[in-house]
């Protein structure tokens, strides 16, 4: 049910059709917007419903594989349920197969960096590794190659963790980065949505670590729902614990200090990055990596397309893409990473939440802010109360040429939208894809 952009209902699906099972993939979407998914499952014997849904599909079924985006009172859902029908996610087939202890990392902001900075630092190991989940990636086919001894890495997100506290399973090593209002127009409440964060820990095993950040405090509250060991990460820590001392990433221990990795070699910008890091070693320890690697993997560290990804410069002028600052604190990270004047393009999908602090944050970095989507006009009210000025667009495009023909010298243009894309793309990549192009096209032009 829902088969998606993202890789896990194509990773599902070719693993449960490569096993001989009779598949149907059923979509609300049609067969034009899901065209890049249905090709990557050429050569299987897969039935499909697209642009609906079949209660009949639901009911008359050995299993339902469910996209962790559908909510779990859909009609169909309910349906399946009623008929005493086995659900399960892409994720959950996983880890019920998996033989390997997992690394899950969760948050509302810096899951992938994160997760893709851990990725950095285990290729300098020489233990097998593999890193999958709501990074995009299915790891159903590497299921046959994973032994024992391996390292498993998850990023999971809110939707997913939902999903898998039903199957009462929590990953051996649970790492939660931070939590701050976000998907409120799925889970209703921020206290809803915290619950549903913290479910990551709580079937945790006798010896599981649980990694919190003491910086922030939707983590640090999370102490009392662990049930193993805490490791805590953050750049104050006066404990033991990984943390920043004279710029250094170091692991104090009630034996003493070691040091991991000197911050000044982190290539990409904003004290944000900083906490990810820290995160990043503190699962690394966590899994029993060298100090060395984690220095060797961290400096190698160049960031992930679309989060504050340097697509040009053009007359002193620096554009950015951070398309996947998806929240109002990924975007204030996003501004405020960088000490030039900063000209934000802001807006997109409505999820609920308030902008009122992310305006409040930036109102000293920001130059002037390009508004976009339907929550242009919510953004540009809280920007307004800030002392920021700002205008709504009709169109990406007049928007980024606004940016650019205002853009000065040493100023920096910044696609950094504090909402997710769905209002005009189907995900962030491809809005981040659009930047991109807007951004070429400039250059070009002379």
């Amino acid at each position: 049910m829902g088969l998606g952009s993202f890789g896990g209902g194509v990773g599902a699906a070719v693993f449960l059709a490569g096993r001989g099972a009779r598949v149907t993939v059923t979509d609300l979407k049609s067969e034009q917007v899901l065209a890049g998914s249905i090709e990557l499952l050429k050569g299987f014997d897969i039935r499909y419903v697209l642009g609906r849904h079949e209660i009949a599909d639901f009911t008359d079924t050995d299993m339902v594989v469910v996209s962790p985006a559908v909510p779990r009172n859909s009609e169909y859902v309910i349906a399946a349920r009623e008929a005493k029908i086995p659900l399960r996610t892409e994720i959950g087939l996983f880890v019920e197969r998996c033989p390997a202890p997992i690394c899950g990392v969760t948050g509302s902001n810096g899951k992938t960096t994160t997760v893709s900075m851990i990725e950095s630092i285990l290729r300098y190991t020489s233990r097998p590794f593999h890193v999958g989940g709501n990074i995009g990636r299915s790891l159903l086919g590497a299921l046959p190659q994973i032994l024992p001894e391996d390292r498993i890495v998850l990023e999971l997100s809110s939707f997913q963790i939902e999903w898998l506290d039903e199957m009462e399973w929590s990953p051996h090593i649970a790492a939660i980065l931070n939590i701050m209002p976000n998907h409120l127009d799925r889970h209703g409440t921020f206290a809803e949505y915290r619950n549903v964060k913290g479910k990551i820990l709580d079937h945790q095993k006798n010896g599981g670590i649980a990694v919190l950040i003491g910086d922030d405090s939707g983590s640090s509250s999370m102490k009392n729902r662990v049930k193993g060991d805490i490791l805590w990460a953050g750049t104050g820590l006066h404990g033991t614990g990984i943390t920043l001392e004279d710029g250094w990433i170091v692991e104090k221990t009630t034996g003493g200090m070691e040091f991991l990795f000197d911050c000044g070699k982190l290539v990409i910008p904003g004290k944000h990055n900083i906490l990810n890091a820290l995160a990043a070693s503190a699962c690394a320890r966590a899994m029993g990596v060298e100090p060395e690697n984690i220095a060797r993997g961290l400096a190698a560290f160049r960031g992930v397309p679309h989060r504050l990804e340097l697509v040009g410069e053009k007359e002193g002028v620096r554009f950015f893409n951070d398309s996947k600052a998806t929240t109002p604190e990924a975007a204030t990270a996003g501004v405020n990473a960088f000490d030039s004047p900063v000209i934000p393009i802001l807006g997109g999908y409505d999820k609920g939440v308030s902008f009122d602090r992310m305006a409040r944050e930036i109102s000293g970095r920001v130059k002037w802010a390009a508004l976009i989507g339907v929550t242009a006009a919510l953004i540009k009210r809280s920007l307004e109360d800030a002392g920021v000025e700002s205008t709504v667009y009709s169109s990406f495009n007049e928007a980024f040429s606004a940016c650019a023909a205002c853009a000065k010298p040493g100023d920096v243009v910044l696609l950094s939208p504090g909402c997710a894309s769905y209002d005009m793309f189907n995900n962030y990549e491809e809005r981040g894809e659009a930047f991109r192009e807007m951004v070429k096209n400039h250059l070009k032009n002379e």
